[in-house]
């Protein structure tokens, strides 16, 4: 196996600071917290849209799980290093904006324009989303109303299924 592959001695592209090298823990070639994962048919689902079969491609599953764990490698370097940023920054929440400067500290900058545009995605989507405290602002009625309302039938479906 060479360098370059996985279960190799880590060789990486661009140095990384110190500071993000605490998470690269490895045994024989593994992440040492085995808890992280990303679920295999999501993963194949996304390999499949970009792979059709009418493309004529085969993608081993030994490259599938390989695939999950460059993936999981990715989002910890990325999330470790905007974690870093927000402490520095005194702040509790990790906030879009540490995930662009993560990515732009780490080399990863040609990707900052496609996750501003998913966070706006995300952002239109919750947008639209009504929120449970508006329902109830909504309707019109007092807690008190809607309270007893619940318990009429609470009451009826009892009634119902004896």
């Amino acid at each position: 196996m060479s360098d370059h592959e996985f279960g190799g001695n880590l060789s990486l592209a661009m140095p990384l600071p110190a500071s993000t090298r605490y998470w690269l823990k490895y045994d024989s070639g593994t992440l040492a917290n085995d808890d992280l994962s990303l679920p295999k048919a999501t993963v194949q689902k996304i390999v499949s849209e970009i792979l059709p079969p009418s493309a004529g491609v085969a993608f081993a599953k030994e490259a599938r799980d390989l695939l999950i764990e460059c993936c999981v490698e990715f989002i910890t370097l990325i999330s470790s290093e905007a974690n870093e940023i927000s402490e520095k920054e005194a702040k509790k929440t990790i906030a879009c904006d540490h995930i662009t400067k993560a990515l732009e500290q780490l080399g990863f900058t040609d990707m900052v324009p496609a996750v501003l545009e998913a966070a706006a995605e995300h952002k239109e989507v919750q947008k639209g989303r009504e929120k449970k405290a508006d329902k109830f602002a909504n309707s019109g009625m007092s807690m008190e109303e809607l309270a007893r309302l619940q318990e009429e039938q609470f009451a009826a479906a009892r009634e119902r299924h004896g």
